[in-house]
């Protein structure tokens, strides 16, 4: 069956997908049809709205693509399960909730490279604004945003758990922080988050659903997208599965918003990437691109557990006899534990001098849990997730047969490089100082996970090979850059993939790089420029701001510096040498 012609078709109805949505189609001269392969976001679906039941959509086949990476050979051959949101809202539906820009100094390596000068901060940071609602920010704040649709609460942190964690952090020579995506990056503090009034705001709830009644956009679910047909190097349409039937919807513009994993799945089976590889399938090759599915970048992370001795966890939310009472209290005023995703305050930290900006990123949960609901034996506890925001490896993602629903290869190589590896071992070992400082010292039962048997560098690196999970940040696999660089595939001034004409990609594989942090937050700005970039606007007004650059001045503004402008003052004993080497 043969749609209607369509001005834009956007392909996939994630984070990115909900954005373009909004913005072309927000004048109404334009038609736009949103194709999304998963179900719909209802209101009334528990899951995917309150915010602690974020761990029951992980493994679902109703919520969850349910990827796997292939056996990682630095991890034992361990396959690594990746969960990516198959729904309205992608997987802003089903994640964690953290908004996270990254460091500014990510946009400067970015708009440092060759032909990607208007990807800097300055460039950058209007975009951020533009979809920010910040409610703990000053209207003042040069920094935030506080008209855009994407409302953030600030975790309040109050649990004494997380104030000792801050406390204790300090202890080992880092600095608080005020605000994380603001003026310093650098330290620790209350995250923000994607809660509202106690409910999730996804993407989807955020920027698609109050615009639904457009005359003009048109949202499809269950429709899934199989190929991108072109006339010569110009795509035309695509063909989508949906009820049964096969479809195709022609459009002046196609615009690929499924993600790192999905994106350059759909570009391979369409005939653009490695033409050799495309080859050996039997596939026609439209365009030879060889960095379609390659530079694939994620971050992987540990929980260092431990048990708590006094009874100020959330772990007794975790007992199934509760759920009914915690679910009803949520329903009747969107409150108790239900109405937080716990991830309230974390920080971000260097972990040695040589490096100019944080590289590890801690998440403290006052609660000792996995990602898929698999409790710690323990009448209490809490943990702090770590990993290293940087890892120099490199991976891909190829398809394997010209069957769709079949999972592309994907293979991360997770520590595969020196420098991931040490980065690994400081970062389990600055965990462990931070933990075990005096404030923790009243509420420390004991290390649970990894335990006292895990002490040298290659007992931490076996450990992490065994029990690291990915952060679900798959990223770059489509990235921009100018033709001349050769595993570029988008042009950054227009996010049109090089050597097509009608085909664009605006979601986390167009990134360069992985950003300092959780990845949705740098996702939808991306999402934001290239609506102005696909319609032909003048781009937001660059903005220079001063920001925080370790080092850079012995004077800090920020509020709650507390001393000198490092990120560490005072080194404890237990990571004084190891920082310094």
């Amino acid at each position: 069956m043969t749609e209607k012609y369509y001005d834009y078709v956007i392909v996939g109805g994630g984070s990115a997908g909900s954005v373009l949505a909004n913005r072309l189609s927000a004048d109404g001269t334009h038609s736009v049809l949103v194709l999304e392969a998963g179900r719909s976001d209802y209101p009334w679906d528990l899951l995917i709205q309150m915010p602690a039941a974020l761990t029951f959509p992980s493994g679902s086949r109703f919520y969850d693509w349910r990827y796997q990476s292939d056996p990682e050979p630095h991890m034992g051959g361990r396959r690594i399960a990746h969960t990516r949101g198959k729904v309205l809202g992608g997987s802003s539906s089903i994640n964690g909730m953290i908004f996270q820009r990254g460091n500014p100094l990510d946009y400067e390596r970015w708009g440092a490279d060759p032909g990607m000068e208007t990807w800097n901060y300055a460039h950058c940071l209007p975009y951020f604004k533009k979809m920010e609602n910040t409610l703990a920010a000053a209207p003042d704040d040069k920094f935030r945003g506080h008209d855009g649709p994407l409302v953030l609460e600030r975790g309040p942190a109050r649990n004494p758990l997380f104030q000792a964690f801050f406390r204790a952090a300090e202890q080992a020579g880092f600095l608080r922080t005020e605000d994380v995506n603001g003026y310093r990056q650098e330290g620790f503090g209350p995250f923000d988050r994607n809660v509202h009034k106690g409910q999730r705001l996804s993407a989807s709830r955020a920027y698609l659903r109050p615009n639904r009644g457009r005359p003009n956009l048109r949202v499809l679910t269950r429709a899934f997208v199989t190929k991108v047909n072109f006339t010569g190097t110009a795509a035309t349409s695509v063909s989508y599965r949906r009820n049964g039937r096969r479809h195709t919807a022609h459009a002046t513009e196609i615009i690929l918003c499924g993600g790192a994993i999905n994106t350059p799945q759909l570009l391979q089976l369409s005939g653009v990437g490695d033409t050799a590889h495309l080859g050996k399938l039997g596939i026609r090759p439209v365009v030879d691109l060889p960095g379609v599915g390659e530079n694939l970048q994620d971050h992987l992370e540990v929980y260092i557990q431990h048990a708590c001795t006094q009874p100020v966890s959330m772990q007794p939310s975790l007992s199934p006899w509760r759920y009914p009472f915690i679910g009803l209290q949520w329903l009747l005023g969107r409150t108790g534990p239900a109405a937080t995703n716990h991830f309230e305050g974390g920080g971000f930290v260097r972990s040695n001098d040589k490096v100019s900006y944080p590289n590890l990123m801690f998440h403290f949960l006052p609660v000792a849990v996995r990602y898929d609901g698999q409790k710690a034996a323990a009448k209490h506890g809490y943990q702090v997730h770590i990993g290293p925001m940087y890892s120099d490896s490199r991976g891909s993602v190829k398809i394997l047969s010209t069957d769709p629903k079949r999972h592309p290869s994907m293979k991360f190589n997770y520590l595969s490089t020196d420098q991931d590896r040490s980065e690994w071992v400081e970062a389990v070992r600055i965990s462990r100082d931070i933990l075990g400082q005096a404030a923790m010292g009243a509420f420390d039962g004991g290390e649970l996970s990894p335990g006292a048997a895990v002490q040298t560098d290659e007992e931490i690196l076996q450990w992490v090979g065994r029990d690291a999970e990915t952060a679900l940040h798959p990223s770059c696999t489509a990235k921009m850059g100018p033709a001349s660089d050769p595993l570029a595939v988008v042009d950054p001034l227009t996010m049109r993939v090089h050597g097509t004409s009608g085909l664009r990609v605006a979601d986390a594989s167009a990134m360069p790089y992985v950003t300092n942090g959780n990845i949705y937050a740098p996702v939808m700005m991306l999402a934001e420029k290239a609506a102005d970039l696909i319609l032909g606007q003048p781009p937001l007004t660059a903005q220079g701001t001063d920001f925080y650059r370790h080092g850079s001045s012995p004077q800090d503004p920020d509020p709650l510096a507390g001393g000198a402008a490092g990120g560490r003052e005072q080194l404890s004993p237990q990571t004084q040498g190891r920082t310094q080497s």
